[in-house]
């Protein structure tokens, strides 16, 4: 991981925190991933394709969506200080940075053809996505969730932000809408049935989605079906590849380390839809998940018009993004890496000495410049397991 310490000196706070923020062939209606994500050309990316993206259905557990509402709404807003204090406060800042870079990005895209600019938040939590929104002057913007508390507290955000507006100062109008976007269809609840937006953000959520088929391809109608011509569905997932390749090198059937865990049922098979297991992020996440296979999620898009513009690992992602000096100047903002330097008395989120072998290895070899920008080892870790995506609605 030493080449991801070569980023950033300490900066100002930005003061806003993230939601959570977090195969070959095998036997009939699964997918066994391999170890490593070359083997995405393997079994299961032919019998998705094969079957048109629709596999066997499975019966969907009851009571799962209101778990994940139930956590979610459990969730305590906690203030900028305690938040600093946090064990995982970089790695936050680091996933929360990842976001505003790739929504960013995307609002500028749809600029260069048009100045209004509507917005789907698909799973928009607690609202912290809302100031990069606000950041970006976008026109209007949904914001939905399964979980009715962190929409109200979502909007409560929102109606703060406004009347901290200036006078004369533009800020987007908004809707919110509490539902489940795996088997309500969000049309028929929007003021306006046939709005249309330009880009659609789900972020931390899609995978909730993949229980079964038919939740996961409402999720997609849901992200996609309202979509202009030329508009984005972007987010944040877990990489099955991944979590597979690290399930299948622990002696266990989990694996993570003080900062993360995830647990599977069992190894061997990992079913389309319904492979579930339990992920726990300090602090932020503790519920269920389920494995999203991004070839099959591909397949489906195609369905509703979309094609991938392209999907990264956090990792590429940071490594290209990084380049940018804007990019950069954010990443000190929003203190998205750890300021660490040789001397002793500097307190370290891990007061693990070996979680920090990498960023002494790049200041050995003379390539940093101190404080040198780093997340512990443990925090690494636990924040590439997540990819970046982005699909295009076709014209």
């Amino acid at each position: 991981m030493a080449d991801l310490g070569a980023a950033a000196e300490e900066g100002a706070k930005d003061g806003e925190q993230p939601r959570g923020d977090a195969e070959e062939g095998g036997s009939p209606g699964t997918a066994r991933p391999g170890v490593g994500e070359q083997q995405e050309g393997g079994g299961a990316k032919r019998k998705a394709e094969e079957q048109g993206g629709e596999p066997p259905k499975k019966s969907s557990e009851p009571g799962h969506g209101q778990a994940v509402a139930a956590h979610y709404n459990e969730l305590q807003e906690v203030g900028l200080e305690k938040r600093s204090q946090s064990r995982i406060f970089y790695l936050r800042n680091f996933n929360n940075w990842t976001k505003s870079v790739l929504i960013g990005e995307f609002i500028d895209r749809v600029r260069r053809k048009k100045s209004d600019i509507t917005v789907l938040d698909l799973g928009c939590g607690k609202g912290g996505d809302l100031l990069k929104w606000k950041k970006g002057r976008i026109k209007k913007i949904v914001c939905t969730d399964i979980a009715d508390i962190s929409v109200q507290q979502c909007k409560q955000r929102y109606e703060d932000m406004k009347a901290r507006c200036r006078y004369n100062e533009r800020i987007f109008d908004a809707e919110f809408i509490q539902a489940d976007s795996t088997k309500d269809l969000l049309s028929s609840k929007y003021n306006d049935p046939d709005m249309r937006f330009d880009i659609c953000s789900c972020q931390f959520v899609y995978h909730y989605s993949f229980e079964t088929y038919e939740q996961a391809d409402m999720m997609l109608k849901n992200a996609c079906g309202n979509l202009s011509p030329g508009g984005y569905f972007i987010g944040t997932t877990p990489n099955s590849f991944e979590l597979v390749k690290r399930l299948e090198a622990s002696e266990t059937n989990s694996f993570g380390n003080d900062v993360y865990s995830v647990k599977f049922e069992k190894k061997g098979e990992y079913p389309l839809f319904g492979c579930k297991y339990d992920f726990h992020l300090e602090e932020v996440v503790d519920v269920p998940e389920f494995l999203v296979y991004f070839p099959l999620l591909e397949e489906m898009a195609k369905k509703h018009g979309m094609k991938l513009v392209y999907k990264m690992t956090f990792r590429e992602f940071y490594e290209e993004k990084v380049k940018n000096e804007e990019h950069k100047m954010l990443l000190r903002r929003m203190q998205a890496l750890e300021p660490y330097s040789t001397s002793d008395d500097s307190r370290l989120a891990s007061d693990k000495p070996d979680d920090y072998e990498h960023a002494k290895e790049f200041i050995k070899d003379g390539k940093a410049k101190l404080p040198l920008g780093t997340l512990s080892k443990s925090e690494w870790e636990a924040t590439s397991i997540y990819l970046v995506f982005a699909f295009e609605k076709q014209l």
